[in-house]
């Protein structure tokens, strides 16, 4: 078990077949944290909308939660643009879990971070939401073709390769897109005069320094597989949990013994 100041995660999107649900249930066995951020996109009401899709490993994670509420963790719960109506309860708590529209979160060292989903940078769902819920179709489409594409990958000993994510990083305007949102984000925090700004949203984990701001998405557990850990001295890090679960694996492989034991 390792042990984090404070975890980030965003972007389950629970209840959609392309959710990591199991994936993010080992990720929560073997790491805990005196705070966890749900930075939005847990729960995907847009796809339940259509007819939901909530297998038990779904369930597991939102009660996999709920204990770690229950054993001491302060967990703070910011909504995103796919479980936008629970922003009607910001201020409240539920089952433990507080429910808020943003948050500043200060590191051990001293640094302030802005905590927010950041929807409200993304110029298609602020001035065009049916465009967002056409460009969530595609992308649902393209996410459904990585499961039989893979399947014949794995049957040919090949490694996991997403066809989404690779037409999000060759796409251009797509490209374009990502780097807008992260200096919009940048500008953000500097107006609130804070050093640093934690969102999701876009589902491309990244930590890095824009004109002067440490901005940190935490990426998504829809195919990254991605969260955001504080150490306890401060420092943030991106955490790719799919190449922690690969050198697992292989080490279980090179000393079967381990597993035994």
């Amino acid at each position: 078990m390792t042990t984090y100041r404070t975890l980030f995660i965003s972007d389950l999107h629970l209840g959609t077949r392309a959710s990591q649900a199991d994936m993010l249930l080992d990720f929560l066995k073997h790491n805990d944290a005196e705070t966890i951020y749900l930075v939005g996109d847990i729960v995907d009401f847009w796809r339940i909308r259509r007819g939901a899709i909530w297998p038990q490993s779904h369930n597991d994670v939102l009660q996999k939660i709920l204990r770690k509420v229950r054993k001491g963790t302060r967990v703070v719960f910011i909504p995103g643009n796919h479980d936008d109506g629970l922003r009607q309860y910001c201020g409240q708590r539920f089952g433990g879990i507080e429910i808020e529209r943003q948050a500043i979160h200060t590191t051990a060292d001293g640094r302030r971070y802005l905590i927010i989903h950041g929807d409200e940078f993304d110029v298609v769902v602020r001035y065009a939401k049916w465009l967002a819920f056409l460009g969530d179709r595609g992308y649902e489409l393209a996410l459904a073709t990585n499961t039989p594409l893979n399947f014949v990958r794995k049957r040919l000993g090949l490694d996991y390769w997403s066809l989404s994510s690779y037409l999000k990083q060759r796409v251009k305007t797509a490209v374009n897109f990502i780097g807008e949102f992260e200096n919009s984000l940048a500008e953000e925090a500097k107006r609130r005069q804070v050093e640093g700004i934690v969102c999701g949203h876009i589902h491309h984990a990244a930590s890095r320094e824009i004109h002067g701001v440490h901005y940190v998405n935490t990426g998504d557990w829809v195919e990254s597989c991605t969260a955001v850990g504080e150490t306890l001295g401060g420092e943030l890090q991106v955490i790719r949990w799919l190449e922690v679960m690969r050198a697992r694996e292989a080490a279980t492989r090179a000393f079967p013994q381990l597993e035994a034991a």
